[in-house]
């Protein structure tokens, strides 16, 4: 694991709501492949197929020492508001988390946070970088005739932006966003779009993220949930609910799914 993310989820830990990526040290839940019925995939955007992280060579070079600081202490904030404005019914798009969380962090690490430098950081939202996993992965689901899905707290056009921008776009059949039901993970309301949206049941849907926090969520949804373990230094949240099965990259699904 890279020491950013180290550090960030030592940060994550210390606030309530900063569920960064956990993932499990040990080998998938007892199901089968040959036991998943699965007609769509929908995949987590943020941590799963975009590194929310990426955004840290921007951060540093527009405030050089403070950069690692600031870029996880945002995506901490980013998580943070989305569930105390899901709790509270105040929802505002994540866009607009984004841009508060950024000020917020600006101000807590007492960070000038220009007009420039703010239009600077908000836009490097709209191109964050794939993970390595991620295009050999989808397009090998892509091949195998599934249907692919993103499933997302991010606001439709910070989406398009990014899945296009990654490189990822044309492997996706659809890009599905809280703003239909506005409220955000892990309310089962979201979990439910993918099913709605894809015309599959629930149980027919796989739910992939590298969050557990997210996957717990699905899971409570009744989805089928597929966990990328990409460390196995961090250890799942104690919800009650399972991954279907755990994988080490977006690549291994399509030999899992095959069977």
């Amino acid at each position: 694991m890279s020491s950013d993310r180290r550090e960030f989820v030592k940060l994550a830990g210390a606030t309530v709501a900063a569920a960064g990526a956990t993932l499990a040290a040990t080998p998938a839940a007892a199901q089968t492949a040959g036991q998943f019925n699965i007609k769509a995939l929908a995949f987590d955007a943020y941590g799963t197929l975009l590194d929310v992280f990426s955004v840290t060579a921007l951060c540093e070079q527009l405030y050089p020492g403070k950069g690692n600081q600031l870029a996880q202490i945002c995506r901490v904030k980013q998580l943070q508001y989305s569930l105390m404005r899901s709790l509270m019914g105040r929802h505002r798009d994540f866009w607009g988390l984004t841009e508060d969380g950024l000020v917020w962090a600006t101000k807590n690490l007492q960070l000038d946070l220009t007009p420039d430098k703010k239009k600077q950081l908000m836009e490097a939202y709209l191109s964050l970088a794939a993970f390595p996993d991620v295009k050999p992965g989808l397009e090998a689901l892509n091949k195998q005739g599934v249907k692919l899905a993103i499933l997302s707290n991010g606001e439709p056009k910070m989406l398009e932006a990014a899945a296009k921008s990654a490189g990822i776009r044309d492997f996706l059949d659809e890009i599905i966003s809280v703003e239909e039901v506005k409220i955000f993970k892990v309310s089962p309301r979201v979990y439910n779009l993918g099913p709605e949206r894809m015309k599959v049941t629930n149980p027919e849907l796989g739910f992939i993220s590298a969050n557990s926090w997210d996957i717990n969520g699905a899971a409570s949804a009744g989805l089928n949930t597929f966990w990328i373990q990409r460390s196995t230094a961090e250890v799942p949240e104690e919800l009650g609910f399972q991954a279907s099965a755990i994988v080490k990259a977006i690549t291994d699904l399509a030999p899992l799914l095959r069977g």
